[in-house]
């Protein structure tokens, strides 16, 4: 009995695309191929998304897997295994898509709502299988409905709260669900509508103003702010204008709906011109809030005073009159105050002030007039009073007045006495090189351009607002340091110079401001300073009288100046040597010596052709020494 599997199939009926509510076939056929007619269990499963849903055994080559009602929740991946004789095969997968999903189910948790409260709603799609999208909708009459999208990826319900709004009167719900199949968005058809009755905690508040919204200042204005409760808890009732709370209250108690009870905030104050504008009558409860708006006049009594100064610019010591009027009103009462930040000082209750004024009193000056309780204040006068200033001194901010060639010079020009500002003026020679206005006692000036020819005389004069005019400080003669350049050292005798001989040294430099200190230097292994001298001119020379063997060596200068560079010549090579005498005393002592050597050889070579007798006793006056004879050899003597 040999058998073996062609193919296994799966199908749907009546196709892949179910409409929910419809039934649905799932069909599962083996084909199998047998070497005799044999009867064969098989064992039949299908899965649905690699769930098991469907499971028989049959001797025929294929299953039937009946749903009688298909839902959204049978959409899916479905597949078949047929296990047959020890063998099994599957099918390929199969898509298979119910269409539409059933009606989702809203229920509301309250039926009637306060403003400012919350609706809790729940919207579920009973036979469905998440993860599902869910829509709510809030829809106020004659509006647009309102939307919130929420996802629940394990659940087939959600819950969500809409706040209720001033305003909301009958609000209308629903809901509709929403799954993705094959990355095509499917909905469902909208739930059940619920309606929600909306009551008002307070209605919106009324402002009124007595006696009048159009009012004087000086008149008394009161606000009254009020509302009619409903249902009362931790209600609040607060007046404002612009963004500044007035006044403000709360209460704390309950009523029932069926109570009708009134509120009451009020406010009262002196009117002025700054109380005209806009009032905010507010009452706030949770979330709820309602606002009613009120517009206030408040008509001028009399025009702000008006200070009028004799001088506003004036010397010490001179007499100042401030002057408080108002134009077209004369029944009013004035003080004259100066200005101050820790408070305004009250000089006088008078619509005149005379006073003789130092440098103290310079400052901002008002005056108040009072009406009918009503205070306005005027523009404040600014006072300067000027002290003159005193004859400024210049100076060089370094201290000394003198600057080196091609550095900066900075001058301080400063006027100890004077009263802020003070212009003050710098001259080079008679030119003008810099005017500043400063609020002190001083100034500087920075000249970058100095050269070696330039007028070498500055001055600077100070001036302020006093009558007494400007004052001009002594000239500044200032030195220019030319800096040294070029260092040279010489001498003679150059190079060699007899032992005990003089030598002549001279530094020189080839520019630079005097004096200049020179300094001579023999290298070695510490530098070893020989002469140094200041001079009021270019060059310097210095005289060593006995030179010596241990003054052979190399030799430099440095040359500086008040620029404070030193400058360094480059190096000479001094070699002593001896003197003439010295030489013949060492020839005497070497030639001599020789001389007697070659006259003894001289009279040497002469004896050898004489009898050697004569040439023994000569040799014996000659030398006065007694020379013993050599046995058979009258040649050669020892000695």
């Amino acid at each position: 009995q040999v058998f073996t599997f062609n193919t296994v199939e799966i199908k749907v009926q009546p196709s892949v695309k179910v409409k929910n509510g419809a039934p649905m076939s799932i069909v599962c056929r083996a084909d199998i191929s047998k070497s005799t007619d044999f009867q064969l269990k098989h064992n039949f499963t299908i899965f649905k998304d690699g769930k098991l849903v469907f499971m028989t055994v049959s001797n025929k080559g294929d299953a039937q897997y009946e749903i009688p009602m298909a839902r959204s929740s049978d959409t899916g991946e479905y597949e078949c295994t047929v296990e047959a004789g020890g063998k099994t095969k599957s099918s390929n997968s199969l898509h298979v898509w119910v269409t539409g999903m059933t009606k989702p189910i809203l229920t509301a948790e309250k039926k009637e709502v306060l403003e400012g409260e919350v609706v809790k709603l729940r919207c579920e799609l009973p036979e469905e299988v998440p993860p599902l999208y869910f829509v709510f909708r809030k829809t106020k009459m004659n509006s647009t409905p309102k939307e919130k999208l929420v996802f629940e990826p394990y659940k087939n319900f959600s819950v969500v709260e809409f706040s209720v709004e001033e305003g909301d009167n009958i609000l209308q719900f629903d809901c509709f669900g929403k799954r993705n199949v094959k990355l095509e968005f499917e909905s469902s058809e909208y739930s059940n509508k619920t309606l929600v009755t909306v009551r008002e905690p307070f209605i919106k508040p009324t402002l009124n103003a007595k006696p009048s919204s159009n009012i004087t200042e000086g008149d008394r204005i009161q606000f009254e702010c009020s509302t009619v409760v409903a249902r009362m808890h931790d209600i609040e009732i607060i007046l404002q204008k612009n963004r500044t709370i007035l006044n403000s209250t709360v209460y704390k108690y309950v009523h029932e709906y069926s109570v009708r009870d009134e509120k009451l905030l009020k406010y009262s104050a002196v009117a002025t011109l700054e109380d005209s504008g806009e009032y905010l009558c507010k009452v706030e409860q949770g979330r709820t809030s309602k606002t009613t708006k009120l517009n206030v006049v408040v008509s001028e009594l009399f025009p702000k005073p008006i200070l009028a100064a004799s001088m506003s610019k004036l010397d010490e010591n001179k007499e100042l009159t401030l002057s408080c009027s108002i134009s077209g009103f004369r029944k009013a009462n004035f003080s004259i105050l100066r200005k101050n930040s820790n408070g305004d000082i009250w000089l006088k209750n008078s619509r005149n002030l005379t006073m003789r004024v130092n440098v103290n009193d310079t400052g901002s000056y008002i005056c108040k007039a009072e009406v009918r309780g009503i205070v306005k204040e005027s523009r404040p006068v600014r006072i300067n009073v000027y002290a003159p200033v005193s004859k400024p001194t210049l100076s060089v901010v370094s201290g000394l007045p003198e600057v080196v060639l091609g550095k900066p010079l900075r001058l301080i020009c400063r006027s100890v006495m004077g009263t802020p500002p003070i212009t003050f003026t710098f001259y080079k020679g008679n030119n003008e090189v810099k005017k500043v206005v400063i609020n002190d006692t001083y100034a500087t000036f920075l000249d970058e351009n100095i050269r070696p020819n330039d007028k070498r005389g500055y001055k600077c004069d100070a001036r302020n607002n006093h009558s007494s005019g400007m004052k001009t400080s002594n000239i500044l003669n200032v030195t220019v340091i030319v800096p040294i350049r070029n260092a040279s050292l010489g001498s003679i005798p150059y190079g060699e110079v007899e032992d005990g001989s003089e030598t002549a040294f001279l530094c020189s430099v080839k520019e630079g401001s005097w004096p200049i200190h020179f300094r001579i230097f023999r290298k070695t292994d510490r530098d070893v300073l020989l002469f140094e001298k200041s001079e009021n001119a270019d060059r310097v020379m210095w005289r060593k009288e006995a030179m010596n063997r241990q003054d052979t060596g190399t030799y430099y200068c440095i040359a500086s100046n008040r620029a404070n560079v030193d400058v360094k010549s480059h190096p000479i090579t001094i070699s002593v040597i001896l003197a003439a005498w010295q030489k013949g005393i060492i020839a005497a002592f070497v030639l001599i010596p020789i001389a007697g050597a070659a006259t003894l050889t001289l009279w040497w070579f002469l004896c050898k052709k004489k009898k050697g007798n004569e040439c023994s006793a000569l040799a014996t006056n000659l030398t006065s020494e007694k020379l013993t004879r050599q046995h058979n050899d009258g040649d050669y003597y020892t000695g």
